[in-house]
């Protein structure tokens, strides 16, 4: 069996100086690619900066004879965003592979959070992700080539004590997946989100000593490699993956029930009534875009 190479390739990994960011850094130059390490350097809530985060994991890189520059702009800006893309196109020409995995946390219940804490987070997760896809998928969609990857939670994709604007921003990722997907797709430009549980800075003081121990970050990159490599064709999934566990996650859209007839008025008794109908999820499928839900409508549109 052939090994999956990037040769040729220019990837940017966001949050690179440690962690996840970091095994998906040195595997991707490993295997051939030229490779932008982007960290701010901050602390796991975001504070404070230090370029040697990224500096280590360049040196890294070309100490094993591969290439790499680093980048220690805030995904958080469009000005960062664009920074970090720039950087890749004059470091080596191009960007190819994008994988947005820079976070922080500032947990804190619903009640006791405050609108500054909020704001933090989403703009790292969510409105970073956007502020570098922006400009690489411009990059992208010039050379007819682009894989890009989100990188959700389980706290977005089923809840978490605490994490209410972790999980909203993770779950955003989502929907700006689904988004890339459909704009990038006559471009080659795939989109695909992970939702991994990874030991790393983010979980070190969150999951009990035994199973952080267990969930090595190097497990959760060969599924990335795979996904960003030219070989993979699917986009816009979600997938879980934990300590060599893999599997998919979807949205599902059921066929549920037609009340009335378009025209006529429905009353709450109507749903309460029909409520296991509009609740069953037998045939659903995941739809590729929010006007296939419209099938579902069937005569009421006729």
């Amino acid at each position: 069996m052939a090994d999956i190479r990037f040769d040729g390739r220019v990837a940017i990994v966001t949050g690179a100086g440690a962690g996840l960011g970091k095994t998906y850094a040195l595997a991707l130059a490993e295997r051939g690619a030229k490779v932008v390490v982007n960290d701010l350097g901050g602390s796991r809530d975001g504070s404070g900066a230090d370029s040697k985060a990224a500096d280590m994991v360049v040196a890294e890189i070309k100490g094993k004879g591969g290439e790499a520059v680093a980048n220690y702009d805030s995904v958080a800006t469009k000005e960062g965003g664009e920074n970090i893309v720039k950087t890749a196109v004059e470091a080596f020409g191009k960007v190819d592979i994008l994988i947005n995995n820079a976070g922080i946390l500032r947990d804190k219940s619903l009640m006791k959070i405050e609108e500054a804490e909020w704001d933090l987070v989403l703009a790292v997760h969510l409105k970073g992700a956007f502020c570098v896809t922006q400009p690489a998928f411009k990059v992208m969609k010039e050379n007819g080539f682009g894989r890009i990857i989100n990188t959700a939670s389980g706290a977005g994709l089923y809840g978490n004590f605490g994490q209410s604007n972790y999980c909203s921003a993770k779950m955003g990722l989502v929907g700006l997946m689904n988004n890339v997907c459909i704009e990038g797709a006559k471009y080659n430009i795939l989109c695909n989100t992970i939702a991994p549980v990874a030991a790393s800075r983010l979980t070190e003081d969150v999951l009990p000593p035994s199973l952080f121990e267990k969930l090595k970050p190097e497990f959760v990159t060969p599924l990335v490699l795979y996904l960003v490599s030219e070989e993979c064709t699917t986009g816009k999934m979600i997938f879980n993956c934990a300590a060599g566990w893999f599997s998919r996650t979807e949205v599902l859209c059921a066929p549920g029930i037609c009340l009335g007839d378009g025209k006529r008025d429905i009353n709450a008794e109507e749903i309460r009534e029909n409520w296991a109908a509009i609740t069953s999820l037998d045939n659903a499928k995941p739809l590729a875009n929010v006007t296939e839900s419209f099938g579902f409508l069937g005569p009421l549109l006729s």
